[in-house]
């Protein structure tokens, strides 16, 4: 079985472990594990008897409720399935421009999207160095590439996240506003941006009003832990979401997904909760780790960990497998990363402090 690209493959790793799936301990999806909203799933349930029906084509419940969550007219939004599929459309609009710069580090469904509408790609590399004073909080003020902030194109496109993946750098509202009037096109995809408390977030969503060349890319698939689901959804200027409808096939969203989203994003004790789990948890996380020999924990500000390594990370990851039933991220398809890194999911307090005990127990025995 072909290694795969992305985090979250359990079938692969039970191969290699040689247990079921269900005991795998994944690490290499960022995932939030407080499980889906009770909420979210009530509203699944009670959508059962309309699956004979087909979805509202437009959605029109589900962009009303994310209209009112975002403070926006609901023409503004446009749910898809997953953000993967809004991706797609973004890169299929960005291929039309002279060139899409890229900060590196970058998601590797970025380049399968522009690749596939031959997009000419500009690479932008991101300092890798921490902070001095960081110590574990990926926090506001980071700096985008000053290279990228250098260049000037009005007929380019830019496609970035923020938080960044897999760093977790927060960029400032601050650092990325200026670039709007050097790109034709911005997409900005804001899939962990969820993960941080309101009082530190740094979207751009107020800003799609007043930038008719700004996109926002969101997902409700990760911090409400529903990837099962698929869904997403696209923020900008309505002429561009209305030509984006023209190029997809029809009901990409199923009832079940969108009944589930509407009642998520309006649980606010479950958003609450989440802004109350993640930073504490990370933090202890990012020290503990910060004390194995060999590891260096870069400081983040969504729900995962980008981790040197001082060994390599596939042989690290295949003993944590067969050894423990652990599955961490490798960052083999992050080129500037290479065998040196690996990327691991914040989880519960038990399910992290399982991991620790592992990686100390495969890093002595290195």
């Amino acid at each position: 079985m072909q290694q795969p690209s992305h985090g979250g493959n359990l079938a692969w790793a039970a191969a290699i472990a040689g247990c079921p799936a269900d005991a795998i301990v994944d690490f290499s999806a960022s995932i939030s594990p407080l499980g889906p909203p009770k909420s979210a799933i009530a509203a699944i349930q009670s959508q059962i008897g309309n699956l004979r029906h087909y979805p509202d084509p437009d959605y029109s419940d589900l962009r009303l409720a994310l209209g009112h969550f975002h403070q926006l007219p609901s023409a503004c939004i446009l749910p898809g399935n997953g953000s993967a599929e809004l991706l797609t459309l973004a890169g299929r609009e960005l291929a039309e421009l002279a060139a899409t710069s890229l900060i590196t580090p970058a998601f590797g469904d970025y380049y399968r999207t522009l690749a596939a509408y031959g997009a000419k790609v500009l690479e932008f590399p991101l300092s890798l160095t921490r902070g001095q004073g960081d110590k574990g909080r990926g926090g506001q003020g980071e700096e985008i590439s000053p290279h990228l902030c250098s260049y000037f194109s009005d007929n380019s496109g830019l496609l970035l996240n923020n938080p960044h993946n897999p760093t977790g750098k927060l960029f400032t509202r601050e650092a990325i506003l200026p670039l709007l009037a050097k790109y034709a096109l911005v997409v900005v995809d804001e899939a962990f941006m969820d993960f941080v408390p309101p009082a530190e977030e740094q979207s751009l969503i107020p800003m799609v009003q007043e930038y008719p060349n700004l996109v926002i890319l969101r997902s409700l698939t990760k911090f409400y832990s529903l990837p099962g689901l698929r869904l997403g959804y696209a923020i900008a200027h309505p002429d561009r979401l209305q030509k984006w409808r023209s190029w997809r096939d029809p009901w990409p969203v199923n009832t079940l997904a969108a009944a589930a989203a509407i009642a998520a994003v309006q649980d606010q004790e479950y958003q609450t909760q989440t802004w109350q789990w993640l930073p504490p948890t990370r933090q202890q996380l990012y020290q503990d780790l910060s004390t194995i020999a060999g590891l260096e924990p870069q400081p983040s500000a969504a729900n995962f960990l980008l981790v040197k390594t001082q060994v390599s990370s596939v042989q690290l990851q295949q003993k944590l497998l067969q050894q423990h039933q652990i599955l961490i991220r490798d960052c083999l398809s992050f080129q500037e990363l290479g065998d040196r890194f690996f990327r691991i999911a914040v989880r519960s307090q038990s399910d992290n402090q399982r991991l620790l005990t592992a990686l100390k127990l495969v890093m002595n025995a290195e």
